[in-house]
């Protein structure tokens, strides 16, 4: 592995840590703000907010950084956090708390700007081994993080931001002295279209079959939300399951998937390709999750946890097809945009699973299982479809 994927795996795993590090004491924070105990519209506003700003810049970052290069953009990305972590930190009024995280979700661009670099510097063959570590470095940071955040927390809490604000800095060096730039700057000037946010839409539904490809990205993404909404609902509500047994089943879980995605991305995508590793991964999940859906006893769930971290090997063997079906020139902007689906699938996917849960909860609170099922399956032919034919493009290596 050469020296800029190590810096940019570093950066993420970082990053993710930072981003986690605020959950654990994020509602204590709010009250403490607010001077109130009913923080719960906050805490939407807060998450509405951070995905929105996400929505909306995340691909005119990536575009600029097509057009500017990778590396200035993130330099700019990772400062704007590290100064966002700072602000919410000393925060004395919650207008404050509630700028800094749409500051956050405007420089989120991190994400979108080190997949484009990924893609970059790495040939065709091994974009899904390499999306594989990169999404597996972001899960084991994000393992790390809370647990982090509410040890500092329980020290002074407002420490967990300060924390997140030094490894946001430490990213910022690291990329600052170490990460050489990916690719050739398409053009030196400022192109004011390209911070129009509705030019990367317009640029979608300009390329034949990425339309499908984007969709394809939301619905998975809006899938993997349910298991951040329902989740502990569902414990508690099927198993009767307290703080630390919905604990220990994420982390197992996130666990699991890190393995998974750290180390079978390449050969399944050798065994079976790129398409069909991801229906296999589906496949993998709905399987899981008609286990969950009619499980009885906890056991289980901690049973299928191989077979459901297994779904695990489908979203980087997307992501390495998505990324040939635009030229080189392009990445940044199709980084931002699946980006901005992630973001969208974020805002739209708590509460329609949220509403749904509430609807079956007192009947059968699995069967929230079974509708992620059927939104998986609408992915299937979509993927088999829309993934026929791929650009042949030359990839570029380091």
């Amino acid at each position: 592995m050469n020296r800029p994927l190590i810096v940019i795996f570093a950066a993420i795993g970082l990053d993710a840590v930072g981003l986690g590090l605020i959950f654990p004491i994020l509602p204590r924070l709010l009250e403490e703000v607010a001077q109130t105990k009913d923080i719960a519209v906050y805490i939407g506003i807060m998450t509405a907010l951070y995905a929105v700003m996400q929505f909306v810049f995340a691909p005119v970052l990536g575009a600029l950084s097509d057009n500017f290069g990778r590396r200035p953009v993130l330099l700019i990305s990772l400062a704007g956090a590290a100064i966002n972590y700072v602000v919410m930190a000393f925060a004395p009024q919650l207008w404050m708390l509630l700028l800094g995280r749409a500051i956050a979700g405007l420089t989120s661009a991190n994400i979108s700007v080190a997949s484009a670099y990924i893609t970059d510097i790495t040939p065709q063959d091994k974009r899904a081994h390499r999306f594989g570590l990169f999404n597996a470095m972001f899960g084991a940071g994000f393992i790390i993080g809370p647990v982090l955040g509410g040890v500092l927390g329980d020290h002074w809490l407002r420490l967990p931001f300060i924390a997140a604000a030094v490894l946001n800095a430490c990213n910022l060096l690291l990329a600052l002295f170490i990460l050489p730039e990916s690719r050739t700057p398409a053009r030196q000037k400022i192109d004011l279209a390209a911070l129009n946010p509705l030019r990367p839409l317009r640029w979608v539904f300009s390329m034949k079959g990425l339309v499908p490809i984007i969709l394809v990205y939301f619905i998975m993404s809006a899938g993997g939300d349910a298991y951040g909404t329902c989740w502990a609902l569902w414990g508690f509500d099927t198993f009767q399951w307290n703080g630390l047994w919905i604990g220990l089943s994420l982390g197992t879980f996130g666990l699991c998937q890190t393995l998974v995605q750290a180390f079978l991305p390449g050969p399944a995508t050798r065994l079976f390709g790129e398409r069909w590793a991801v229906v296999v991964g589906i496949a993998c999940a709905c399987i899981a999750l008609v286990a969950m859906a009619f499980a009885s006893q906890g056991w289980i769930v901690f049973a299928i946890m191989p077979i459901f971290a297994l779904a695990g090997i489908g979203t980087p063997s997307f992501q390495a097809l998505a990324t040939r079906q635009v030229d080189e020139a392009s990445q940044g902007q199709l980084q931002g945009v699946l980006t901005s689906a992630v973001s969208l699938a974020s805002i739209v996917a708590p509460l329609a699973f949220s509403t749904f849960y509430f609807a079956v909860q007192k009947q059968w609170p699995g069967a929230i299982w079974l509708s992620v099922i059927a939104i998986n399956a609408i992915a299937v032919p979509l993927v088999l479809l829309s993934t026929r034919t791929v650009r042949s493009m030359q990839p570029v290596s380091l």
